[in-house]
C-alpha cells in the first residue's frame, strides 16, 4: 500500500550549496539519500517532499557543511500480505510474468496465473488460458493479490510474489496507458 508519513531528521547542507535555497537543497539531499531505501516500518521510500527546515543550523568542527533539523513528508510503498494490487505486465517469461507496481516489480509464477490450464507462447511472449482463450501479454493491466513479500538487505532487493488464482483477480479489460 502507498503511504505518506512524517519524519524528523537532520540534514547536512554541503558548503558548495550554501548560496542556494535551503529547502530545495535539503529536498535534493534527502531524495538522493532516501529514495529507493527500504525501511521496515515505511517500506520502499519513493520520495521526500513538503520540507520544513530550521534555518539555523549547526557547524561541526572540521566540517564545512551545516546541519539543520527538519520535518518532511515521505511517500512510500509497503506491500501488505493479502493486499489486492493493480499493475501493468512489464515482462512475460516462460516461468511467469512480472508486474510493475509503482517503483517495484512483483512476480506471478505461471502456476499462479489462473485456475485454468495456461500455456506459454514463445513467439508472442504471452500466456494463453486454454479454456477461455484469453491472452496475458506485456502491457496488460492485471489485478493480483500479494502472497509473499521479502527484502534482502545485503542485495537491497525487494521481492513481491503475487497470485491471480482467485475470483475477481486476473487480466482487466483495459490496456495500460504506459
Amino acid at each position: 500500500m502507498f503511504m505518506v508519513s512524517k519524519i524528523r531528521d537532520v540534514v547536512r547542507i554541503p558548503p558548495e550549496r550554501m548560496n542556494e535555497n535551503l529547502e530545495e537543497v535539503a529536498k535534493s539531499v534527502l531524495n538522493s539519500q532516501y529514495s529507493g531505501y527500504y525501511d521496515d516500518d515505511l517500506g520502499i521510500i519513493i520520495g521526500v517532499y513538503d520540507i520544513e527546515i530550521d534555518p539555523i543550523g549547526k557547524i561541526l568542527h572540521g566540517d564545512g557543511g551545516t546541519y539543520h533539523w527538519l520535518e518532511a513528508s515521505v511517500f512510500s510503498l509497503k506491500p501488505a500480505m493479502n493486499e489486492v494490487i493493480v499493475g501493468t505486465v512489464s515482462s512475460v517469461r516462460e516461468f511467469g510474468i512480472f508486474v510493475r507496481i509503482g517503483p517495484i516489480e512483483g512476480f506471478i509464477h505461471k502456476s499462479q496465473i489462473s485456475d485454468e490450464y495456461v500455456e506459454y507462447d514463445a513467439s508472442r511472449q504471452a500466456f494463453i488460458l486454454k479454456q477461455s482463450n484469453r491472452i496475458i501479454e506485456k502491457g496488460d493491466l492485471v489485478r493480483a493479490r500479494v502472497i509473499a513479500f521479502s527484502f534482502n538487505a545485503e542485495k537491497k532487493e525487494i521481492r513481491v510474489q503475487l497470485t491471480m488464482r482467485q475470483p475477481y483477480l486476473g487480466k482487466l479489460p483495459i490496456k495500460s496507458g504506459g
